[in-house]
């Protein structure tokens, strides 16, 4: 039987084809055995059962390469760790086996508790990092990339799909019929734009008509928003569920939501008058200097107030736009929230800022695809060209624009409310995940053993 390479000295077992009685070297193998006196048995004689030649070659020649190589060969390979030695993490090895504290170091064993390696305190410590995060939901239970947080979103509504589109078609209808019967029945008999192309137009009617659209749009805007935090809280607690691998029925959803409903419109309401509030006082010294008298440097002091208004309102806003999951999934009131989300932010806000643009943008883009087609068909079914209702040529919105065009805008909505309820309440998560170690938690709630927490972010995060 042949020996294993590795597991023993050459010429420590039989060759082959050698008697297991047959004599052999009297030293070591590689060494030749001390000099015999003369006239002892076996001086000057050549063991018949022995291979071994009567010429040996000098004994500095079988010497271990301890030196620097001779020239022309190559410099043996270092020891790997744990092959005899010290291994960084771990004790002294015993012969043929693996050190590490506190495990058996006899000849072949492993080293570390109950025969396993204790390499740099645990599996993987030295062979290529911890273990990947586990993952129970649409998420790992880490901190996330900006991709992850995008994929987690479009995941939910995905492997929710029933409950999730469920939901945003039905809020979408809702708001659409109303905004649809609003238009068609109120605002195309009190709102006059015709008048905005006149040059010969007054002051006072210009105001009037001004008023009139900006009364119009805010309208269909404030109807708009009423429905999206509607579907912000249902979807909320949707992503929340699926984050642990648990399904969420439209039912069970609408039951967690619904006691926070109310604080959750206090908050959009507040976090609206704050933005109206700022954008007033940053024009009201151009307003100030325009009614006594200022000309055009009162317009030019109003601009350039309401843009600095604009740069204070978007920082405020970013710094609260984590307060509605806050509000929804720790059941918090509406200051708290708020004090919650600025705390969350805090350090990175150009982070949050950046995930939620791309978010919007994305959400915009696939809307529009979906929304520009069906108002083409709409105006066209009607009789005009989007060009003609843009221009303000187009007349009044007859009932086939406002239908057909609602059916986009509810298609499109039920893409838009998912992707950015969704990437809201994921990257609320992952910086609770960031600041507050969320994942334990998370991680215990999904039922998972053995969880520890990384620490240290995806790549591109």
């Amino acid at each position: 039987m042949k020996d294993t390479p590795g597991w023993a000295s050459p010429g420590s077992t039989p060759s082959d084809g050698q008697e297991p009685g047959a004599s052999r070297p009297a030293g070591p193998a590689g060494r030749p055995g001390p000099a015999q006196p003369a006239g002892e048995p076996g001086a000057g004689t050549q063991d018949p059962g022995s291979k071994w030649s009567k010429e040996q070659p000098p004994p500095g020649q079988w010497s271990a390469p301890t030196g620097a190589p001779a020239p022309g060969q190559a410099p043996p390979p270092p020891p790997g760790p744990g092959w005899g030695g010290q291994h960084p993490g771990g004790g002294p090895a015993g012969p043929g086996g693996y050190g590490g504290p506190g495990g058996h170091r006899g000849p072949g064993g492993y080293g570390g508790p109950a025969g396993y390696g204790a390499w740099g305190g645990g599996w993987g410590g030295g062979w290529g990092g911890p273990p990947p995060a586990v993952k129970p939901g649409v998420i790992p239970l880490r901190p996330l990339g900006v991709g992850e947080i995008l994929d987690g979103a479009v995941s939910t509504m995905r492997t929710y799909w029933r409950t999730v589109l469920g939901i945003s078609l039905t809020v979408a209808v809702v708001i659409e019929v109303i905004v649809v019967l609003l238009q068609g029945l109120v605002l195309n008999d009190s709102t006059d734009t015709a008048v905005l192309d006149d040059p010969g137009a007054t002051l006072s009617e210009v105001t009037r008509a001004m008023g009139d659209v900006m009364l119009s749009s805010g309208a269909v805007v404030l109807i708009s928003l009423l429905g999206t935090i509607v579907a912000t809280a249902l979807l909320t607690a949707v992503t929340s569920r699926a984050v642990l691998g648990k399904p969420v029925t439209t039912g069970e959803a609408w039951r967690d939501a619904r006691p926070q409903l109310p604080k959750l419109f206090g908050l959009i309401f507040l976090l609206l008058l704050i933005a109206v509030g700022i954008a007033f006082c940053g024009a009201l010294p151009g307003i100030l200097v325009a009614v006594a008298g200022g000309g055009d440097g009162a317009a030019a002091l109003a601009v350039l107030g309401v843009f600095g208004a604009a740069v204070v309102v978007l920082w405020l806003m970013i710094r609260f736009s984590l307060a509605s999951p806050a509000l929804m999934l720790e059941k918090q009131g509406i200051v708290k929230s708020m004090s919650r989300s600025a705390k969350l932010v805090r350090g990175a806000w150009w982070r949050v800022l950046g995930i939620q643009l791309l978010a919007a943008i994305i959400a915009n883009i696939l809307a529009s695809i979906i929304a520009i087609p069906f108002a083409t068909i709409a105006a066209a079914a009607s009789g005009h060209s989007v060009a003609d209702f843009l221009n303000g040529t187009g007349g009044d919105l007859g009932w086939t624009f406002l239908i057909i065009s609602g059916i986009g805008s509810v298609i499109g909505s039920m893409i838009t409310f998912p992707i950015t309820a969704g990437v809201t309440v994921l990257l609320y998560i992952d910086q609770r995940i960031r600041r507050e170690a969320l994942d334990l938690e998370l991680a215990r709630a999904a039922g998972v053993q053995g969880h520890s927490t990384g620490t240290t972010p995806t790549p591109g995060s």
